[in-house]
């Protein structure tokens, strides 16, 4: 395949990222007169919403990711190509990547988005984030390595500063890992390591905002930080890390914390390639687009997901960063893609929120269905529901659905395996030698 030149009478449609968005514009356009060609830096999609557990060691890394080839095998229309994208260069309507000039009729980008840690480079360096696979096993080496030197050291300071978690931001994403690490401290910790006893091991959420889960509803987000207090949580609310030098944390209400384990899920900003004029990258590296995803300024390329910012007078701060959005935007974005190839008309996108789910741990989450908002185990129920059967792949369905199912009655897990050494202080990998 000649990636520097389209089909002559085939419209070419590049999709850069293969998240919840890319995919389904992907999907949509399977069996349509145009070729479709992914480009991604990983050759599988994840499903991030459980990144958290594969940190926890709940489940297998392997278990949320699914190869971008296998999910595409039967579309003929489809080309996938493990590349990363250097620049967009409209004018000749081509990206640069690492594997040469990829040449484009129509762009979709759906990068998707990174963690932010606000130019605080101190903390960047040594907190540690999870967007993907690879930085959700990062954590897992730290706690379980962390736990392994708690038991031989002398120093009660140093053990002390071992066993200390310190989880930054109190979305979701942070509710469920500090929810995961009190599950672990109460269940896990004495199991597994007799000598470490539960009131040794301190768990923190320090987020900016004055109550967890802001996005959700005031009674889920009261319900949540109850769950987590009874769990021995210790939670900040109001307030901003300062400081972190992988020994101490500081934090703006004149709290100073020893941990070697702070974890960041306090923001997120998007995934923005070279070549998109600054003037339209909004707050949060957010590309300006109009109402079916098009980037303002340009007629043939688009951006969906976490790296769009759709503003208008019903969305004016645009949507909110879900899973949800990028695959209502993707299902749209296709249609409309087909409708300009066509010369018909095309319809603006309009989400349909269908609720928020946050889990704290064993038979306690949150539920904001529209009106409706309830609590505890049949929102856990729920969870688990909603999470297996969006997980792609039949094999990774069963695959979580048992390892849950042996976690619930165990209260312990099988996949706490230290694969790996990860340094902290250097950022470095090592894998284990035989």
């Amino acid at each position: 395949m000649n990636l520097s030149q389209t089909t002559p009478g085939l419209p070419r449609i590049v999709i850069v990222g293969g998240g919840f968005g890319g995919i389904q514009v992907a999907k949509r356009l399977s069996g349509k007169p145009v070729e479709v060609i992914m480009l991604d830096k990983h050759n599988y999609h994840t499903f991030q919403p459980l990144l958290y557990q594969v940190a926890m060691g709940a489940i297998d890394g392997d278990s949320i990711g699914f190869p971008i080839r296998r999910m595409f095998h039967n579309q003929k229309n489809f080309t996938f190509h493990l590349a990363e994208v250097k620049k967009i260069n409209a004018e000749s309507n081509t990206i640069t990547a690492d594997i040469g000039e990829v040449k484009y009729d129509y762009l979709v980008i759906a990068t998707g988005a990174n963690t932010n840690f606000f130019g605080n480079n101190e903390v960047e360096h040594f907190s540690l984030p999870m967007k993907n696979i690879p930085e959700a096993l990062n954590i897992r080496s730290l706690i379980l390595q962390n736990l392994e030197k708690a038991l031989v050291t002398d120093d009660p300071l140093e053990s002390e500063a071992l066993l200390t978690f310190v989880v930054v931001g109190g979305g979701a994403t942070g509710v469920e890992l500090a929810g995961a690490l009190a599950e672990m401290r109460l269940h896990m910790l004495t199991a597994d390591y007799p000598q470490l006893t539960p009131d040794r091991m301190r768990v923190f959420i320090a987020e900016g905002k004055p109550v967890l889960l802001g996005a959700m509803s005031p009674e889920a987000s009261a319900k949540a930080k109850k769950y987590l207090l009874d769990k021995g949580v210790i939670i900040y609310n109001d307030v901003h890390v300062q400081h972190y030098d992988g020994d101490c944390v500081q934090i703006d209400n004149g709290v100073k914390i020893k941990s070697r384990n702070v974890f960041w899920a306090a923001g997120v900003k998007g995934e923005v390639p070279e070549g998109i004029p600054a003037e339209i990258i909004a707050r949060g590296q957010r590309i300006q687009t109009d109402e079916i995803n098009r980037i303002k300024g340009f007629q043939n390329v688009f951006a969906i997901g976490d790296v769009a910012l759709v503003t208008t007078p019903e969305t004016p701060n645009g949507h909110p960063g879900v899973a949800q959005v990028a695959i209502q935007q993707g299902k749209q974005l296709a249609k409309n893609i087909l409708n300009l190839i066509n010369g018909k008309p095309t319809q603006a996108f309009k989400y349909a929120d269908r609720g928020t789910l946050a889990t704290v741990g064993r038979n306690q989450a949150v539920a904001d269905l529209g009106k409706i908002k309830f609590q505890g185990f049949f929102a856990w129920v729920l969870w688990v529901i909603v999470h297996i059967i969006s997980l792609a792949g039949f094999s990774n369905k069963l695959i979580v659905f048992f390892s849950w199912a042996i976690n619930y009655f165990t209260k312990n897990s099988d996949n706490r395996l230290i694969v790996r050494f990860f340094d902290n202080k250097t950022r470095m990998v090592d894998p284990i030698s035989k």
